[in-house]
């Protein structure tokens, strides 16, 4: 979401001209919120190019003010890069905690306008407004009003869109980024929506956005003018069907104010890049225990086993394969990544890897396992993880751990760094287990 075409900001100024009476759903988007939280107890700093980061020789921005913005610096931008286009910035290293308690005196007055919020992160919201109207007015009216109390009450700015559907809402905030309020009724969405590009459609990130570039579709009004059917050819079902709608303004979706959650994963940054298959692969199986392990503690299964990589260069690709039955086995799991792995290649150095576990149901609606054998995914294995997860739960996650993850001695170096146990945790063979009844 974003600017349009011509880089404009769009705003509604003036509220009683608009009729917004089906604006019902708002999208509330908080103004560089990490940022914004600093300048509060750091008030010497408003005005100043500022941002929240790690200031290791690995460390990302996590938020900038607009100053700092106008430089180019953005968020998940390596800090020294920032530091290199902004001279003189200011960086403050991140407070998570006081971010948290920020994030919970926003929602609670989110919570005081209408029962119906679906929080998308710390710092955004959708919420329903539709049953508030009695009481509180008009949708403008709401939202100029909790626009108010979020400045007055909190010293933070932010930014509303207010639609019919939930997709409209929040491409509207980031539209009348920042400290706007824009609101686009019914009648207004094409007229709004088809000279952007068509990156301002959900779901279309680079690759996306070369593939309708190369079918000569550049503006969203482009993708809402081709045929249906073949926008799925080039696309899929799936992807095409959905852009379709989305550029014709159709959007159905609710707010859902009870999450569910879409994935369990787990994800690890190294402290020095690696090329190295042997220690990937290793990383993985780690990666691969914690996601099984807290998919079983959630009573879920997953049936999508997803691979991210990051590259030195910070590039990142992600790659997925659907399991014929869902599982929360870690060795299922692992060797599905390890096969997504490499089927990437080797020899660049990867930065970070991670594995996140999708379609999730109810463990109690998957089958059983009936093959016999040493598998990965064999009874045998079912019950040693259940037993680790025992014995986990009551020692801790280093209690026990398989002896692939070990530091394992170099000829030369002695143990290799950074992938090993406490002395005296229980080790375990990676070979299949030998329980009773097998």
């Amino acid at each position: 979401m974003g600017r349009s075409a011509d880089g404009r900001r769009y705003v509604t100024d003036d509220l009683e001209s608009i009729d917004d009476r089906r604006c019902t759903i708002l999208h509330v988007d908080m103004d560089a919120f990490f940022a914004s939280v600093e300048l509060r107890r750091r008030p010497e700093l408003r005005g100043r190019p500022m941002m929240v980061a790690g200031d290791s020789g690995r460390g990302v921005v996590l938020s900038a003010t607009y100053e700092a913005r106008t430089s180019g610096v953005r968020s998940a931008m390596p800090t020294g890069r920032a530091k290199a286009l902004c001279p003189g910035i200011v960086v403050i290293q991140p407070d998570m905690a006081a971010y948290r308690q920020a994030s919970d005196e926003v929602m609670s007055i989110f919570g005081d306008v209408t029962p119906l919020v679906e929080p998308l992160s710390v710092d955004e919201a959708f919420l329903d407004i539709s049953g508030a109207r009695r009481l509180a007015g008009r949708p403008g009216r709401i939202a100029a009003t909790l626009r108010a109390r979020l400045s007055e009450e909190l010293s933070l700015t932010a930014t509303v869109g207010g639609a019919a559907s939930k997709f409209m809402a929040k491409l509207a905030s980031g539209l009348a980024k920042p400290d706007g309020l824009l609101l686009v009724p019914p009648q207004d969405v094409l007229s709004l929506l088809h000279p952007l590009p068509v990156q301002a459609l959900w779901g279309v990130g680079p690759q996306t956005a070369k593939t309708l570039e190369s079918l000569g579709l550049s503006t969203v009004g482009e993708i809402a003018a081709v045929d249906r059917a073949a926008l799925i050819r080039h696309l899929g079902k799936a992807t095409g069907s959905k852009l379709h709608d989305l550029a014709n303004g159709l959007d159905d979706r609710s707010v859902e104010t009870e999450s569910t959650e879409r994935s369990i994963g787990a994800e690890t940054t190294f402290g020095v890049d690696s090329a190295d298959r042997l220690f990937l692969r290793r990383q993985l199986l780690g990666l691969a225990e914690r996601t099984a392990r807290r998919s079983r503690e959630a009573g879920l299964c997953g049936r999508t086993v997803a691979l991210k990589v990051r590259y030195e260069d910070f590039s990142m690709v992600n790659r997925s394969v659907t399991l014929p039955t869902a599982t929360d086995l870690s060795g299922v799991i692992h060797s599905a990544a390890v096969a997504l792995l490499d089927k990437l290649g080797s020899g660049s150095r990867v930065r970070l890897v991670g594995i996140r576990l999708e379609g999730l149901v109810p463990a109690d609606q998957v089958s059983e396992q009936l093959e016999l054998g040493s598998g990965a995914d064999g009874p045998g294995w079912r019950e040693a993880e259940g037993a680790l997860d025992r014995v986990s739960a009551r020692f801790g996650s280093l209690a026990v751990r398989r002896a692939s993850l070990f530091d394992r001695p170099s000829p030369q170096n002695g143990p290799e760094k950074g992938v090993g146990a406490p002395a005296g945790h229980l080790k375990v063979s990676d070979s299949p287990p030998d329980l009773p009844g097998r």
